[in-house]
């Protein structure tokens, strides 16, 4: 079982499910996680993960309206960092199909089905929770390699 402990920082956004607001959503994601001086690889990961997670809401979350986006993002000892995105949308009926690769439910000409794969390839954990007609939360974890750590030096 995981020791709960307590975030060395935290970040709260809330924001309009436009397509603009991506951007923002993974500049303030990557400035937060900055602070653990992060590997550029590390950082480009959790930003691309951060940036499917945001666009599967605007796209998939809220297909014909305007709705909010909600992420909290947390910095723990050790190099730890959570992410969730948060949608209050149409929901997914079925998450474990959703999670396929090549699944989806927009337009196949213009989505190519692989943000969940594309989250779990740069990732340590990925969790969906979501349910049709309700809220999704997708959780995105990753723990960076801070210097001095022995399996960073290869």
């Amino acid at each position: 079982m995981r020791q709960r402990t307590k975030p060395i920082n935290t970040l709260r956004l809330e924001f309009d499910s436009r397509s603009v607001n991506e951007g923002l959503a993974r500049s303030c994601i990557a400035a937060l996680v900055a602070q653990l001086d992060p590997t550029v690889d590390e950082l480009s990961d959790i930003r691309t993960a951060v940036s499917e997670a945001v666009t599967n809401c605007i796209v998939h979350a809220y297909p014909d309206s305007l709705g909010r986006i909600y992420i909290s993002a947390s910095l723990y000892e050790g190099g730890r960092v959570v992410v969730r995105v948060k949608d209050k949308g149409c929901g997914i009926p079925d998450v474990t199909r959703a999670m396929e690769p090549l699944f989806t439910t927009g337009n196949t000409e213009e989505r190519s089905g692989l943000g969940f794969s594309v989250m779990q390839s740069m990732m340590d954990r990925v969790a969906v929770r979501s349910k049709a007609g309700g809220p999704t939360v997708v959780t995105l974890e990753k723990r960076l390699r801070l210097k001095g750590d022995d399996d960073a030096i290869h």
